[in-house]
């Protein structure tokens, strides 16, 4: 059975297991055992409810009951840039005009920014390659949604995800080639180890604060801006189906799209409910909906997909099922359909 949970420190040998399997580009997930080490007991921290808002992190790892192995993490960051700047490019635009000459064009320009201050952020997915199959992916990334809907109060107005960008297969970022390269002199392998392991101070440092003129750039990094890796495609398209969109932001570093949304307005979020378990050992049908079902224990918060009808705000679930929501008959559950019923 795949569970979703939250993450524990004896998980932190699966943790670089998948870190070491993410490759370059994924940022918040860096193979180095003090910095996942800490982002684990940050974690802890937040749900004990020991850290102030802009240090707040949950942490939920995706674990195969059967090998009792973590085979997929993904977080959501409470509030970005409130302890340190968050940094990202506004793509926009600057006017070049004169009457006289009879001159009038538009330029395209990235502008350093931190318009996503205080933001909820969705941040850290990734899925072992070996279970990249059925709706595992799915499960990983929208889980995120329902445990923001069940305490919704802790979180911001307004969620944003920075998607990976563009790399070759070996590793080379055009829009880093073309930017980051001119103000760091360091390799894109090396910008985003530092990045990941929390050393940002250098951004603001190096980067520049005037706008760039996209026509500046090599031809192959202005076709990545706002594209994302093929790898993060899937990802992209989940996220969308949820509601979230770009809004002209991209990372300062590979060019990734930052996708954004006002919570509220989210699929999952606002058509979320509850619905009272009932144990029913009757064999699930195979061509019942796929619903993401949560426990919303706070502490010990569960989640997992089920296919299974609701009748009457009523779940019908079987005893292995609810113990692994631990849960048990008449308990209360969040449950949303995995897919929009106008996208099915």
């Amino acid at each position: 059975m795949m569970i979703i949970r939250p993450i524990e420190r004896r998980d932190l040998a699966d943790l670089l297991t998948l870190a070491g399997k993410s490759g370059i580009g994924l940022t918040s997930l860096p193979q180095d055992e003090d910095t996942l080490s800490a982002r684990i007991e940050r974690a802890l921290k937040t749900w004990q409810g020991e850290l102030p808002r802009g240090e707040q992190c949950y942490l939920f790892v995706l674990e195969d009951s059967e090998r009792q192995q973590a085979v997929g993490v993904c977080a959501i960051e409470v509030a970005v840039g409130l302890t340190e700047p968050w940094y990202s490019f506004r793509v926009g635009t600057q006017v070049h005009a004169s009457k006289q000459l009879n001159v009038y064009k538009s330029v395209p320009t990235l502008f350093l920014s931190n318009d996503h201050t205080g933001h909820s952020e969705l941040c850290t997915l990734f899925l072992d390659p070996d279970y990249r199959h059925g709706e595992n992916g799915k499960l990983l990334s929208k889980v995120r949604f329902l445990f923001i809907a069940a305490f919704r109060e802790r979180f911001s107005a307004r969620l944003i995800a920075e998607m990976r960008g563009f790399s070759d297969e070996e590793g080379r970022s055009p829009f880093w080639e073309s930017v980051g390269n001119h103000f760091f002199s360091i390799e894109f392998a090396k910008a985003d180890y530092l990045s990941g392991t929390g050393q940002k101070a250098f951004i603001a440092e190096l980067m520049p604060k005037h706008p760039l003129y996209v026509d500046f750039l090599a031809e192959d990094a202005q076709k990545v801006i706002g594209q994302v890796h093929p790898q993060t495609v899937p990802a992209r398209r989940v996220l969308e189906s949820e509601g979230l969109r770009y809004q002209g932001y991209v990372d300062i570093f590979d060019g990734g799209p930052t996708l954004e949304a006002e919570i509220d307005q989210i699929r999952a979020v606002k058509e979320s409910r509850l619905a009272k378990v009932v144990l029913d050992e009757t064999p699930m049908r195979a061509d019942a909906p796929a619903l993401l079902v949560a426990n919303d224990h706070y502490q010990s918060y569960r989640a997992l997909l089920v296919n299974a009808d609701l009748y009457d705000e009523r779940l019908h679930i079987n005893a292995e099922t609810a113990a692994a929501l631990g849960v048990e008959q008449g308990s209360p559950v969040r449950v949303i359909t995995l897919i929009s019923q106008e996208k099915a």
